[in-house]
């Protein structure tokens, strides 16, 4: 069975984990028929938002702490990581990829990478396994590798940002995985585009499945 590790940025699309995807992520990976271990960094938030209001909240939240809500408790801190543990590495969006994983918010292709989220994508890479990334994470990516081909949507302000580290950026439709030519790095827009919770499925699923292809 091979065995999919799944970073998350917390919970919640404002100031963590994308709900939607990291939850039909998982479901895609059991369908196929691997199985998932989650991990999270165990570093504060950047900021705590009120989902009802979208406005931020004078509180602190812990990402890991917040991501074992989504992991129903099973999950561990990312500087556990072992890429030698697993077959393919994911990254579920939202914004706290851009806030937690790294500062891209703030200060987009200029950004730095959180060091265990760094760690856990160079040893991937360098063992030549796939990686896979949703929504916003690819361009945790782009700023650590460089000449990669990747995707965040069709947004044209998004490409140039995402060109501005090196990478090559396609335009995509909903569902749509772009792979790498040279490697196997695996990314799909998810909701960075206009999207319901049936194309986020289609999209979690299909990037999965480009995965698991990949692997056998």
């Amino acid at each position: 069975m091979k065995k999919i590790a799944v970073v998350l940025a917390g919970c919640g699309v404002f100031d963590g984990a994308e709900i939607h995807e990291a939850t039909l992520t998982l479901l895609a990976i059991q369908k196929q028929g691997a199985e998932y271990t989650l991990f999270a960094p165990n570093i504060p938030q950047h900021h705590v938002v009120n989902h009802l209001t979208g406005k931020e909240m004078n509180e602190t939240r812990n990402v890991l702490v917040e991501a074992a809500r989504i992991a129903r408790g099973k999950i561990s801190s990312l500087n556990t990581f072992n890429a030698r543990d697993f077959d393919a590495l994911i990254f579920p969006g939202g914004f706290g990829v851009a806030k937690n994983l790294c500062t891209w918010a703030f200060d987009g292709p200029d950004c730095s990478v959180n060091a265990d989220v760094e760690k856990a994508i160079k040893d991937m890479v360098s063992l030549q396994k796939p990686i896979g990334a949703l929504c916003i994470s690819p361009v945790l990516l782009a700023r650590l590798l460089g000449n990669v081909e990747i995707t965040i949507g069709a947004d044209k302000n998004d490409a140039d940002a995402v060109e501005k580290t090196g990478a090559k950026h396609i335009n995509t439709i909903h569902g749509q995985v772009i792979r790498d030519p040279h490697q196997a790095i695996f990314t799909t827009p998810c909701y960075m585009l206009d999207a319901n919770i049936v194309q986020i499925a289609e999209g979690a699923e299909n990037i999965v499945k480009a995965i698991i292809k990949e692997l056998n």
